[in-house]
């Protein structure tokens, strides 16, 4: 089911826009201020984020740039009384991907919250191929080429690898790792973090001259 992010401090147009979208078959989680959304936002698996710009603790447009620095490819949606041009132009300049003013017809934002999800339908299709260095990650049909070598992975070992190639040059936490491949309520203090970095470099660097995942004592793992 399409999850949708709704951060709205106002209680009835919350509960006017949740119910209106989940009688369309959108699922609906609201969050009251801006630093509660935030924080949804980046750990729940939503296809959109809508928005408002007033909101208690962190503003809108704070929360749309920390969003958008966290997840580039998230769509994100304004909805907001502010209607001025500058007030548009400030939302889109913050990382948004619409703009909707207050009062608002339930089904244009249906509409907006549809178009934002087909363009990043395609954004998403156009990003399933990675490439750092000599590697090649293909997302769609899960192969794994180094120098032109293919190499096979188990499904953890994909996913990790996956992790690293779009966050090349990006230092990983082990919480970054646990919570992207095994999922929030894993316990990373197992070794098992460790045992499939070490599965994965001895299938990805074990007989190349240049080694590409490294370790950074006390805090992670890098892809460089």
């Amino acid at each position: 089911m399409f999850k949708i992010c709704l951060i709205e401090d106002e209680a009835k147009v919350a509960d006017f826009i949740k119910k209106g979208l989940e009688e369309n078959d959108y699922a609906v989680d609201i969050a009251v201020d801006g630093l509660e959304g935030q924080k949804m936002a980046l750990k729940g698996n939503y296809d959109i984020v809508i928005l408002d710009m007033m909101l208690p603790y962190i503003g809108g447009l704070e929360v749309c740039r920390l969003i958008r620095h966290e997840n580039k490819n998230i769509p994100v949606l304004i909805l907001s009384a502010l209607g001025t041009i500058d007030d548009k132009v400030n939302g889109l300049n913050a990382g948004a991907d619409d703009y909707l003013v207050k009062p608002f017809h339930l089904k244009e934002l249906i509409a907006r919250i549809e178009a934002l999800s087909r363009r990043n339908h395609v954004s998403q299709k156009e990003n399933q191929l990675l490439q750092f260095e000599d590697i090649t990650v293909n997302c769609w049909s899960k192969t794994v080429e180094r120098a032109g070598k293919s190499i096979t992975l188990t499904t953890k070992e994909f996913l990790l690898l996956e992790l690293f190639m779009r966050n090349p040059n990006k230092m990983l936490s082990r919480e970054n790792i646990a919570e992207s491949v095994w999922g929030a309520d894993f316990d990373i203090n197992t070794n098992v973090i460790d045992v499939y970095i070490n599965y994965l470099r001895n299938k990805i660097d074990k007989g190349f001259d240049k080694k590409l995942i490294h370790t950074i004592i006390g805090m992670g793992y890098i892809l460089k």
